[in-house]
C-alpha cells in the first residue's frame, strides 16, 4: 500500500486504485466537522435511492448523520492540523448510530474503472486514530450528565396571563408593571393602625358598626366591590386626619361612599338617596360641604391600592373557581370592619384571605409556588393574619354586627358564609 499524497488526511491508496490511468483520486468528501452539509460517505453515478440506476440522476449522495455529542467530543480533542483525520474519526467511529450503509458501486456506475469497488473494501490504516476507550467512556458520561439534568427540572411556573393575550382589558403588556407600581403605593394608601385614640368622641366599636352598616347600604344599592373598599380606605384616611364628633360619624361614611361612588361607578346615586338612608338625619348642603371638607384632606388622591386590586390578581394566580372567590371576599370583608387588622398591608390581606379560605375549602394547609412567586408572600408569612381571619369567620354569624354573615348567606353569594372554618389553622405552628 502506497500512500496518496493528495489525501492529506491520511488514509491509504485501496489495492484497486493502483491502475486508474487518468483518474482522478478522491478528495475531500464533506465529511469534515462543521461544512455546511451532512457528511457523505462516497459519491456516484448513476443510482437512485434505491440503488437502481438512473441515467437522468447521475448523482446521489449518501448522507450520515453526525452526531451532536461525538462531534463536540472530537472538535474539542482535535488539533488545527488534523483536522482531516478528526472528520474521519468521526465518520467512522459512529457507524452504530449512522444510517444502512450506502449500496455497493459497481463497475457499470464507473466509466473509468475495470473492476468494482464496494464501499465495504474501504479500510482504514493504522496512521487513523479510531475512538479510544477513554473517549467512548467521556462520551457515555456526557450524555448520562444530559439525561441527569433533563431528569433534575425544576417545577415551572404556568402563566397566569397566557389565556388573556387577546383580552385587551387584561393589559397582559403592562399587568406586571401595573402590580409592581401597586406595591410601591401601597404603603401610602395605608393607615396608621393607631389613629382612633387620637379620636375624643368615636372608638373602634363605632367605626365597626359603621362599616358593617355601609356594606349593607352598598348591597342594596348593588354597587360594584372596588367601590366598598375605597369607601373603607377613603373613611380611614379621613378620620386619620381629621377629628370627628359622634354624630357627624354617619355623615362621613355616607359622603365617603358617595365620592366612592363618582370615582368607581357607570351610574352614581344622586344625593336624594343618600339622605334617605340616612333617615334624613343630614341634608343636601350638609353632605356636599363634608364631601368638599374630605376631598381636600385627601388632596384628592382617589386612586389608591386597596385589597380588592390584590384579591384579583391573587385569585388569578391561584386558580380559582367562583367557590374559592366568594368566600376570599367573605373573609376580606369581614377584616373591613375589624379595626386591628389595619395593620396589615392591603397586599398581605388579599393573600391572607384567599389562603384562608383554600384551607376552609381543602380542609388542610395549601399553598402553592405559583400563589407565593405572585403575591410574595410564603405560607409562614400569611398565618398569623390567616388566624385572625379563621377567628372571625368562625365568630361571624354571633354577635350584633352580622351584615357581612347575611351578605353571604344568600344564593346569590353562594352561601359562602356557611362554610366552615379553617379552625386547624388556630393551632399551627410557624
Amino acid at each position: 500500500m502506497e500512500r496518496v499524497d493528495e489525501n492529506s488526511w491520511g488514509t491509504m491508496k485501496p489495492a484497486t486504485f493502483r491502475d486508474m490511468g487518468d483518474r482522478r483520486a478522491l478528495r475531500d468528501i464533506r465529511n469534515l466537522v462543521g461544512a455546511p452539509s451532512y457528511a457523505c460517505a462516497v459519491k456516484k453515478t448513476g443510482l437512485t435511492d434505491n440503488g437502481s440506476s438512473d441515467d437522468k440522476n447521475p448523482t446521489f449522495v449518501a448522507r450520515l448523520p453526525v452526531t451532536r455529542n461525538f462531534a463536540a467530543t472530537v472538535a474539542s480533542k482535535s488539533q488545527p492540523d488534523q483536522q482531516g483525520s478528526s472528520a474521519q474519526h468521526d465518520r467512522f467511529g459512529n457507524e452504530s448510530h449512522c444510517k444502512p450503509p450506502a449500496p455497493s458501486m459497481s463497475s457499470s456506475s464507473c466509466p473509468d474503472s475495470s473492476s468494482a469497488v464496494d464501499v465495504d473494501d474501504y479500510s482504514l490504516s493504522n496512521d487513523i486514530a479510531s475512538p479510544m476507550v477513554e473517549e467512548k467512556e467521556e462520551m457515555d458520561n456526557s450524555n448520562l450528565r444530559e439525561v441527569e439534568m433533563e431528569d433534575l427540572v425544576i417545577e415551572t411556573i404556568p402563566d397566569i396571563d397566557g389565556c388573556d393575550l387577546d383580552n385587551p382589558l387584561a393589559v397582559v403588556e403592562y399587568v406586571e408593571d401595573i402590580y409592581t407600581f401597586y406595591r410601591k403605593t401601597e404603603v401610602t394608601s395605608c393607615v396608621r393602625p393607631d389613629y382612633m385614640p387620637h379620636q375624643f368622641d368615636i372608638n373602634e366599636k363605632m367605626r365597626a358598626i359603621l362599616i358593617d352598616w355601609l356594606i349593607e347600604v352598598h348591597y342594596k344599592f348593588e354597587l360594584m366591590d372596588e367601590t366598598l373598599f375605597l369607601t373603607a380606605n377613603i373613611i380611614d384616611r379621613f378620620l386619620a386626619s381629621q377629628t370627628v364628633v359622634r354624630k357627624k360619624l354617619q355623615l362621613v361614611g355616607v359622603t365617603a361612599m358617595f365620592l366612592a361612588c363618582k370615582y368607581e361607578e357607570v351610574s352614581v346615586p344622586v344625593v336624594e338617596d343618600l339622605i334617605l338612608i340616612c333617615d334624613r338625619a343630614y341634608t343636601k348642603e350638609e353632605l356636599l360641604e363634608m364631601e368638599r371638607l374630605i376631598i381636600n384632606t385627601l388632596q384628592f388622591n382617589m386612586s389608591v391600592a386597596t385589597p380588592y386590586v390584590f384579591m384579583r390578581r391573587f385569585l388569578k394566580a391561584a386558580d380559582s373557581d367562583k367557590k374559592l372567590e366568594l368566600l376570599s371576599f367573605f373573609i376580606i370583608e369581614l377584616c373591613l370592619v375589624e379595626y386591628k387588622m389595619l395593620e396589615f398591608r392591603p397586599s398581605l390581606l388579599a393573600a391572607a384571605a384567599i389562603y384562608t379560605a383554600q384551607c376552609s375549602l381543602r380542609g388542610f394547609r395549601y399553598w402553592t409556588k405559583t400563589c407565593e412567586l405572585h403575591t410574595t408572600y410564603s405560607e409562614d408569612q400569611l398565618l398569623e393574619c390567616s388566624r385572625l381571619m379563621v377567628d372571625f369567620h368562625h365568630k361571624a354569624g354571633v354577635g350584633k354586627l352580622t351584615g357581612v354573615h347575611r351578605k353571604y348567606s344568600t344564593f346569590k353569594y353562594g352561601c359562602a358564609a356557611k362554610a366552615e372554618p379553617a379552625l386547624f389553622l388556630l393551632n399551627a405552628s410557624l
